[in-house]
């Protein structure tokens, strides 16, 4: 009994993980200096809201929340979402993080300052229009890794064997 209990609960985590990764893409963790980089592109101002869409280990969510942001991440990946209130737990700021069970599709973004994503371009077009349907003007947009087609960058971050940081402002 106990056995498929264990192999119940493994299966649940390793389910939600696969459907993560196929409704936006596969968790690759941001690397400590791409956190870094990250800050210094969104220059975020003390109270501003953020989020990370698709927020895995949390690990940007506490970086922001470090310099003053109220952060918001939202995970459908179990093992993620645990991982992230684990790392959470232990942060002095952590009433200014929030972390969510929630598929980011069917959240309202219209009162983020910045939004955060590392997804794979395949989502793009229908995230496209959920920015412009939802962000207000002046929100911040910054993609990991690849490009916005038919959006301009205001800025694009680069930086030798490391992945570019796309700035957007709607």
């Amino acid at each position: 009994m106990t056995a498929i209990i264990i192999v119940s609960v493994i299966f649940i985590f390793l389910l939600t993980a696969f459907y993560a990764g196929w409704r936006g893409a596969p968790w690759v963790p941001t690397r400590k200096e791409d956190v870094k980089r990250f800050l210094k592109l969104a220059n975020i101002k003390p109270g501003q809201k953020m989020y990370d869409l698709g927020c895995g280990d949390g690990r940007l969510l506490c970086a922001a929340a470090k310099i003053g942001a109220q952060a918001y991440g939202f995970e459908i990946s179990l093992p993620l979402f645990i991982a992230a209130h684990i790392r959470r737990f232990f942060q002095k700021d952590k009433c200014r993080i929030k972390i969510l069970y929630r598929d980011f599709w069917k959240i309202n973004l219209s009162d983020a300052d910045i939004v955060y994503f590392f997804l794979m371009p395949k989502v793009y077009p229908k995230l496209k229009k959920k920015f412009e349907k939802e962000l207000k003007s002046g929100t911040i947009v910054i993609a990991y890794v690849w490009p916005i087609k038919e959006w301009i960058p205001a800025k694009i971050d680069t930086k030798n064997h490391c992945s570019n940081l796309y700035l957007y402002k709607v």
